[in-house]
Parts: structure tokens; C-alpha cells; sequence
């Protein structure tokens, strides 16, 4: 069974919950409910699987060494889109394959639907086989050539809308007719990408940043051919900057109100827009934190995602009456829902103690991923701490007995992105050997309304290493933390501010583990994809070339040579994102001045769609913490 086939029963917790099988929560396709597309690892890598919800029917639908994750039905359920890059370079072009491909439920993927539960004996059954159900995939836009994907919208009659991005271009958004050449729609230098394209294939929304902000987009309405029809902008609203998001168009044909995010009352909430009358109409959702919405598929209500203090929970809005009625769910944090025609809600629900589940308001289990279950991990704990930008929310999970413990700062990337009461794998692993996890929900995180997510911007970087020091302070204080055996750790986001940490806070931390890090940010700039060049424009407020002090103030290389604690930097030799020139900068001043570090170069982008991967790394970073932590600690399991 490949890299799955091992026996649980010598399975170290912490590997099982990488290993158990996950599964997504479905997409189904609008015009065929029946046909659902969902996410899966049950091959030991993260691709795509097809499943005919009325025959039980699935099977694998991509098999490729790094992992596929995203795809698309077209609204017939015909057809499944997904996007082809080389070993998760980002760079590539959408294909496609017939939905009723050869094979159908000829893998035996064991998929228990329905609360069925699992077959097999733990082991994924029949996956050797996997490749021989994936189906003929053939280019779906011939005519495009390789990008960065920026948005995709099947029309009913076959017509596609691809949002792409290069460094030559900027973005563009093309209109592909069935059977037709691509025809150019919309180009400009600042990001931009397709946001939906409406029940009748007419209108298409675009997410734009024209005016410079790309963390605060405005939203252009234009017919397939490109001519105008409306334009909502915030962004122009006095000094204010605000942003508004995509969150479709009604599933209803003749209807062309569109269901917008806005953050004009100091967090995003929805509202509905009618790009060809004008008309907005505010929505009585006076819930605390972020609020998100889908449309019901009837368009008579709204499906409302509420986030606040790092849990999730499920509302229905109707839209005649205004009526707000709380759908029941467990405590935690819900990664995905969807309405479906029959009026039952499924989602993906998880907490830090329990494993992911695709559940439904039916009371059934959607899927139930074969072999045997993740096992559960320990709760956390909400800790408030004063600021200097005000007060700080973070996570906290432990282990059994009393402190100080050892302690990990496991810190989130984005940076726009927040921690949640959400199952992890990694930090779960932490608490296994012994030690405490705190995760900071730091300024520029989302869920604590616009300003709170905004402030970051220029002094980059060190806004958000204040709130971390201010929740490191309490941990000590506390006596949660061992000062002498504190531990800076992240990826992304969180893999650049532990190496900002590292070297503006040198006495503070005995290790650093920065995984896909910024470590270098001029040449980070000048080698990263377009879209997040803009970005780091906004964020620091111009180029390197405009503005190189800021850009020096923020960059970890500017202060290697501080650098005191021992340094694990792990990186993909593909990634788009953290480009690995800059890395490898940063590396070489560390071994110039004969500084202690390891470095692990993977042959992947910006992250791991593959298990076992995943597995390799965190094990090599809790054995380099346990190394230098306590010399006398033996290698792992």
C-alpha cells in the first residue's frame, strides 16, 4: 500500500494522524447534485476523487507524484477541470476528463458514503491500482498558454472564464467558448482574477486591485466581451481602506444579484448587489467577527459562515424576511460548508482535540474515509494577553503533567490568516513528545475585524513579532514555558517571522524551525510570482527600489548576524511563493560566520501534497529541537 502499508499498531500516534485517511468536504456539481468532486489522501498523496452520490460509484481522478488538489466540476457535472502545474511550481494550465471516465468504482477506494463506515482491514483497499481508474485528460483551454491561476467559471453551455497571471502580463482574464479560440477580456498590471460567472453565462464578476491595494479589492462587473456594466469600490471611501470579495452570483436563472463581502462596518460581512440596477441591499446579520455566506440553491436564503475568536458556526438567513436561525453544530471550527437542493447542510467540522469529519445537519456521515481513524489530540486553551496594539488571542495545547514545559511558538503564515480551534497534525505531534504549543493570533491575522488585520502594514514583520513577545512574556510568567527551552517555529509567514525573530530577538528563543521561509525579502521580491510581488508593494508600500529602508527593517537577512539559537530552514526548490535563491542567501551568511544550522531542500513548492513528506519533515525538526534542547535525548521512533 505503498506509503500507508505500514502496521498502526507500531504507529507512533503522531505519525497516525498523518497517515489516516482524510477526506474534503464534496463539490457537487449545480445542475447534477449527484456528481460530487472531494480531496483525498487515501493513496498517501492529496489528489482528486469523482463520486456518483447515486450509484456509490467513485474512483481516483488524479495520480501525480506531488499531489493534486484543485478542481473543478463544470455545472453539468460532466466534465471535472483541474489544474496541472510542475512538481508544485503554481505554474501550469487547467485540464480536463470526462466525468463517467473508464473504471468507476472499479479502485475499491473503500470509501464508506453515507455512514456506511469503511471497508478493509485499515489498509487503503486497492490502491496499488489507483492509476488504472484515473481517466483521459486532455488541455482544457489549448489556446492559453502555462500562468498562475487566478479564478476559473464554467458557463451551462460549455464557456469558460480563466483568470491568469505571469510576470510578463500581469493579469488577464480570457472567455473560452466551447469548442472556441480564448478571447482576451480584461488585462492590467495589478492583480486581478475571475470571481464568478453568472447563472445565465452573461456577466462576469472581477475581482480587481487597479488602484494599487492588494489587500483590499474592488469588484468590476463586464459582459463576455469585456464591456463594462458596473464597478463597486470601496476602496475610495474617504481614508478608509476597505476591501470587498466575490461571493457569487444567485444559482438562479434571470437573476443577476450578486452576493458581495464588504468591510464597511469594521469586518467582512455580505451584502447583495445588483450589478445592472445599482441597488444594494444591506443583510441584519449582527453576529460578532467575520461573516461569510453562499447562496441556498433555490436563492431564497443564505448559508452564513460565521468565524469569531478562532471558532466557526453554521446560520440560515432568509433574504424576504430577514429572519437569522442558528444550524446546530459542535464546538470547533468549520473549514467548508455547502447547502445542497435538498435543503440539508454538509460541512467539514474539526476541533483540536478530534479528527476532521465531513458531517451533515441529516445526521449522517458524508464520508467516511477508509482504514483506521486519526487519533484524537488534546483541547486547547483561550489565552487573552494585553499588547501594545491591544489584546492578543492565542492557543494553547500541553501535555500531561506540571511546568514549565518545553515550548513550541508554533506561528501561522498568511500573514492575512488566523489559528483556529481546528484539528493539526503538527502541533498535535508537539504535545506527544512532551510539549506545549502556543499559537498566536497576531496583528494582521483575519477574525478580529479590518484594523486589527491591517495594522501590519509597513513596519512588516516586527508589528507582529510585538504581539508574539507579549504572548511569549505570559507563557514564562505563567510558568506554561520554559524560558531556557523556547522554541520560534513556522511556515510560510510563520517560517519569515521566525527568522525575523531569531535575529531581533535573539535572547529569547533556544531554536528556530522555519519551514518555506522569506529570509532574504529583496530578492524574495524580485523572485516571486507577480501576484505576490503586489503584495509586498501594499504591504511595505513600494518596491525595494522606492522604499529599501522598509524593506531592510524587515527582512530577516538584515539581522543574521544576531542570529544566537540553532536554526532549521526547510525548503522547496519549486516554490513560487519563497523562492529558494533567497534562501540559500540567507544559509550562506549563516555558514560564513560558521552559525549553527541545518537546512532541507525538498523537491516540491511551497509545501507537501505528499505524506510521507510531511511525516520526514516535522520528524527532522523535533529531533533537531530535542538535539539541541536536551543533548541527551534519543532520535525519535
Amino acid at each position: 500500500m505503498g506509503g500507508m502499508a505500514e502496521s498502526t499498531e507500531s504507529m507512533p500516534d503522531w505519525e497516525k494522524r498523518f497517515r489516516a485517511p482524510r477526506v474534503g468536504l464534496p463539490d457537487w456539481a449545480e445542475d447534477a447534485p449527484d456528481r460530487a468532486l472531494f480531496v483525498s489522501n487515501a493513496t498517501g498523496t492529496f489528489e482528486l476523487y469523482a463520486w456518483d452520490r447515486a450509484t456509490g460509484a467513485r474512483r481516483q481522478v488524479t495520480d501525480r507524484p506531488n499531489g493534486t488538489t484543485d478542481g473543478v466540476l463544470s455545472p453539468d457535472g460532466e466534465w471535472i477541470w483541474w489544474f496541472s502545474d510542475t512538481d508544485g511550481d503554481e505554474f501550469g494550465i487547467w485540464m480536463r476528463q470526462p466525468f463517467a471516465a473508464a473504471a468507476g468504482d472499479g479502485l475499491g477506494l473503500g470509501l464508506g458514503l453515507d455512514g456506511t463506515g469503511a471497508d478493509g482491514d485499515g489498509d487503503r483497499a486497492g490502491a496499488d491500482g489507483a492509476g488504472a481508474g484515473v481517466g483521459a485528460d486532455e488541455p482544457a483551454t489549448p489556446g492559453l498558454a502555462a500562468s498562475y491561476p487566478a479564478g476559473l467559471a464554467l458557463g451551462r453551455d460549455g464557456t469558460a472564464v480563466v483568470g491568469r497571471s505571469t510576470d510578463e502580463e500581469g493579469s488577464t482574464i480570457h472567455v473560452v467558448p466551447a469548442g472556441g479560440e480564448p478571447r482576451e477580456v480584461y488585462r492590467h498590471r495589478e492583480s486581478a482574477g475571475v470571481g464568478d460567472l453568472s447563472h445565465d453565462g452573461t456577466l462576469i464578476a472581477i475581482e480587481h486591485t487597479e488602484h494599487g491595494d492588494a489587500m483590499h479589492s474592488a469588484i468590476r462587473v463586464v459582459r463576455l466581451d469585456g464591456s463594462p456594466v458596473a464597478e463597486l469600490d470601496d476602496t475610495e471611501q474617504g481614508t478608509q481602506e476597505l476591501g470587498l470579495s466575490v461571493m457569487g452570483f444567485a444559482p438562479v436563472s434571470g437573476d443577476a444579484r450578486l452576493l458581495v463581502g464588504h468591510q464597511r462596518r469594521g469586518r467582512w460581512e455580505p451584502m447583495v448587489w445588483d450589478p445592472l440596477t445599482g441597488e444594494e441591499t444591506a443583510l441584519a446579520i449582527d453576529l460578532p467577527g467575520d461573516v461569510g455566506a453562499e447562496w441556498y440553491p433555490d436563492g431564497t436564503a443564505l448559508l452564513v459562515e460565521h468565524s469569531y475568536q478562532a471558532r466557526g458556526e453554521l446560520w440560515r438567513y432568509e433574504l424576504a424576511s430577514g429572519e437569522l436561525t442558528r444550524i446546530e453544530t459542535p464546538t470547533g471550527t468549520i473549514s467548508g460548508a455547502t447547502a445542497r437542493p435538498d435543503g440539508t447542510i454538509e460541512f467539514l467540522w474539526s476541533s483540536a482535540a478530534e479528527p476532521p469529519q465531513v458531517r451533515s445537519t441529516s445526521g449522517r456521515t458524508v464520508l467516511d474515509p477508509p482504514g483506521f481513524k486519526a487519533p484524537d489530540s488534546v483541547p486547547v486553551a483561550d489565552i487573552w494577553v494585553e499588547g501594545p496594539g491591544g489584546a492578543v488571542h492565542a492557543l494553547v495545547q500541553k501535555p500531561e503533567g506540571e511546568g514549565p514545559f518545553p515550548t513550541v511558538f508554533d506561528i501561522h503564515g498568511g500573514p492575512t490568516w488566523h489559528d483556529s480551534d481546528a484539528f493539526a497534525a503538527g502541533p498535535a505531534a508537539w504535545v506527544d513528545h512532551g510539549f506545549a504549543v502556543v499559537r498566536v493570533n497576531y496583528r494582521g491575522s483575519t477574525g478580529y475585524g479590518r484594523a486589527w488585520t491591517d495594522a501590519l502594514k509597513h513596519r512588516v514583520g516586527l508589528i507582529e513579532l510585538e504581539d508574539i513577545a507579549a504572548v511569549r512574556e505570559w507563557a514564562v510568567e505563567s510558568g506554561l514555558a520554559d524560558p531556557a527551552r523556547l522554541v520560534l517555529a513556522g511556515g510560510s509567514w510563520g517560517g519569515y517571522l521566525t527568522l525575523l525573530g531569531l535575529g531581533t530577538q535573539p535572547d529569547a528563543w533556544a531554536v528556530g524551525l522555519a519551514a518555506v521561509p522569506v529570509a532574504d525579502y529583496v530578492t524574495a521580491y524580485h523572485d516571486e510570482m507577480e501576484a505576490l510581488k503586489a503584495m509586498d508593494r501594499t504591504l511595505l508600500g513600494g518596491t525595494p527600489e522606492e522604499v529599501p529602508e522598509r524593506f531592510e527593517a524587515s527582512s530577516p537577512l538584515t539581522y543574521v548576524d544576531q542570529v544566537r539559537a540553532p536554526v532549521y530552514i526547510s525548503a522547496g526548490v519549486n516554490d513560487p511563493r519563497c523562492p529558494i535563491r533567497q534562501v540559500e542567501n540567507y544559509v550562506e551568511r549563516l555558514e560564513r560566520r560558521g552559525a549553527t544550522h541545518e537546512v532541507y531542500r525538498y523537491d516540491a513548492g511551497h509545501g507537501s501534497l505528499v505524506v510521507e513528506e510531511r511525516i520526514k519533515q516535522l520528524r527532522l525538526e523535533i529531533e533537531f529541537a530535542q538535539r539541541h534542547l536536551d543533548p541527551a535525548q534519543g532520535p525519535l521512533a
